[in-house]
C-alpha cells in the first residue's frame, strides 16, 4: 500500500472497504435472530417518525417565507431520524435492502434476504404508528391554534395523489440518497464522521419530496386519523371543511402510495446503490 493510501485509511475507510463493510453488515443484519431484529426496527421506525414530526413543525406557520428554504430547513431537521438510526444501531427497511449484496456475494440466501426485509418492515410500521399515537393522544395537532395539524393533513394528501408510476419514481430516487447517506457513513472513523455525512443526501430527498415507505407509515396514517376523529373544535380552528380531506384512507395509502413507494425504495436503495457501489468497489482480478 503507497503512504497516501495509508493516510486515507486512518481517516475513512477506503471505497473497496466500504464495499467489505456493506456486505459484511447485510450478512450479520439477514442471518441474525429476526426477533432482534424487529424489536430493532421499532426503534428505527420510531426515530423515523419523530424526524418528521420535527420536519412538520418547522413546516407550520411559514406564510410569506420561501417555499425552497422553508423545505431546505424541513431536510436537515429531518436528517437526525437516519442519524438516530445509524448511531443506535437500529433496522430500517429502507437501508435493509442493502443486504442485497450479501446475497449476491453468497453470504445470505433469498430466504434470508426476503424474511429481513418483511421482519423490519414489520418492525418500522408498529414504531411509526407508536409515535403516531403518542402524537395523537398528547394534542400535538392543536399546535400552532391547529395549523400544526393542518400541516399534517396537506403533507399527508399531496403523498396519495402522485400517480403509481409517480410514486415508484420518487420512491427510488428517496433511496438513493437514504442509502448513499448510509453507504458513505461507511467510510467514517468517528460519531462526528458518520453523523455529518449522512446530513445533505438526506436532507436532499427531503427538501425535494421524494417518497420513504418508512416515513409514510407515520405521515399518512397520522393524516388519516386527523381527517376523520379530530374534534369539530379543530376544523372550526383551521377553518376548512373536513370533507376536503375525505380521500386520506386506508385505500389510498396502501395502494396509491405504499406499494409503489416500497417497490422503489427496493430498486433505489438495493440496486442503484448497494449493488452498484459493491460490484464496481470490491477487489477485481486483473
Amino acid at each position: 500500500m503507497m503512504k497516501s493510501e495509508e493516510n486515507i485509511s486512518t481517516v475513512m475507510a477506503s471505497p473497496t472497504q466500504m464495499a467489505q463493510i456493506g456486505e459484511d453488515a447485510g450478512a450479520y443484519k439477514a442471518s441474525k435472530n429476526q426477533f432482534y431484529s424487529f424489536l430493532s426496527a421499532i426503534s428505527a421506525g420510531a426515530f423515523i417518525a419523530l424526524a418528521f414530526v420535527f420536519y412538520t413543525t418547522t413546516q407550520t406557520g411559514n406564510v410569506g417565507t420561501s417555499w425552497g428554504l422553508t423545505k431546505l430547513v424541513g431536510g436537515l431537521v429531518f436528517s437526525v431520524g437516519v442519524i438516530m438510526v445509524v448511531v443506535c444501531g437500529s433496522e430500517l427497511f429502507t437501508s435493509s435492502t442493502m443486504t442485497m449484496v450479501a446475497r449476491v456475494g453468497g453470504r445470505i440466501n433469498t430466504l434470508q434476504m426476503l424474511r429481513n426485509w418483511i421482519v423490519v418492515y414489520c418492525g418500522n410500521f408498529v414504531g411509526a404508528i407508536f409515535i403516531v399515537c403518542l402524537i395523537w393522544f398528547g394534542g400535538q395537532l392543536m399546535a400552532a391554534n391547529g395549523q400544526w395539524g393542518l400541516t399534517i393533513l396537506q403533507t399527508a394528501q399531496h403523498k396519495i395523489h402522485h400517480t403509481w408510476s409517480e410514486a415508484f419514481c420518487l420512491g427510488i430516487l428517496c433511496n438513493i440518497m437514504v442509502c448513499i447517506a448510509i453507504w458513505m457513513a461507511y467510510a467514517g472513523k468517528t460519531l462526528t464522521d458518520k453523523a455529518f455525512i449522512m446530513i445533505l443526501p438526506i436532507g436532499l430527498f427531503v427538501a425535494s419530496g421524494f417518497e420513504h415507505s418508512v416515513a409514510n407509515m407515520f405521515m399518512i396514517p397520522m393524516g388519516i386519523l386527523t381527517a376523520h376523529y379530530t374534534s369539530p373544535e379543530f376544523w372550526q380552528m383551521i377553518n376548512i371543511d373536513p370533507a376536503l380531506f375525505a380521500d386520506l384512507d386506508v385505500y389510498h395509502f396502501i395502494v396509491k402510495n405504499l406499494i409503489p413507494v416500497t417497490l422503489g425504495n427496493i430498486v433505489g436503495g438495493g440496486v442503484c446503490i448497494a449493488l452498484m457501489q459493491w460490484f464496481t468497489n470490491r477487489p477485481h482480478a486483473h
